[in-house]
């Protein structure tokens, strides 16, 4: 079925302008946080002006709490795409931690979007109701793959999975926050490719040591 408008031009260019301040927001968002990026900006790096960035978004403030639910709702979205459900327990938590891993190393503007959240000390996600319900999925598709680990005695019957999300979470978000200190500091001059390799195989160990008894 064609996509609700798709034989309107005016309705499509529209839609791809939305789309493009979108992008153009999370970008910036990411670069700059809430507080430094502005409306001009927006509208300039989308090939727009900031009348229309208004007309689609309102206000920056309501634009930034969109963006938010949306990185939220692609990387939840990801984990559900798995397929988990189908595959033994311990491959099941071997794929999810190496898919949260890349997904974070090649989301880095997420990444950045939600450590200014937290910098805000999650003013704007305290004012959605949405973002408590989609990334709940989270915890459901661990405690799956727990649940029938556990029956079949390959995990601890004591690991909780909310624990387990914040161990995978953490590592891999700490593999982008601090990409750019802790290489200056430890590791500057090695293979950048390499040492994903190298991370993302020890996200994995960490996980299953946790995890099984």
């Amino acid at each position: 079925m064609a996509n609700p408008g798709s034989e309107n031009p005016e309705h499509s260019e529209e839609s791809s302008l939305k789309e493009k301040i979108f992008q153009s927001a999370i970008a910036l968002f990411a670069e700059f946080g809430l507080n430094g990026a502005r409306m001009e900006q927006i509208a300039e790096k989308a090939g727009t002006t900031k009348r229309m960035v208004v007309y689609h978004f309102k206000n920056k403030e309501n634009l930034y709490l969109l963006v938010l639910e949306y990185v939220y709702t692609q990387i939840r979205a990801s984990e559900k795409a798995l397929s988990l459900a189908d595959m033994p327990p311990v491959e099941a938590l071997v794929h999810l931690v190496e898919a949260t891993f890349d997904y974070h190393a090649d989301h880095p503007d997420y990444i950045r979007i939600i450590c200014m959240e937290n910098m805000q000390r999650g003013r704007f996600m305290q004012q959605s109701n949405y973002l408590r319900q989609v990334n709940r999925s989270a915890l459901d598709l661990l405690e799956g793959i727990l649940r029938r680990g556990k029956e079949k005695q390959l995990f601890s019957q004591t690991v909780d999975a909310r624990d387990l999300h914040r161990l995978i979470s953490s590592f891999s978000f700490h593999y982008v926050a601090n990409s750019y200190t802790f290489t200056l500091l430890f590791e500057e001059g090695a293979d950048e490719q390499a040492q994903r390799q190298h991370y993302r195989k020890m996200a994995v160990q960490v996980a299953l040591r946790y995890t099984c008894p």
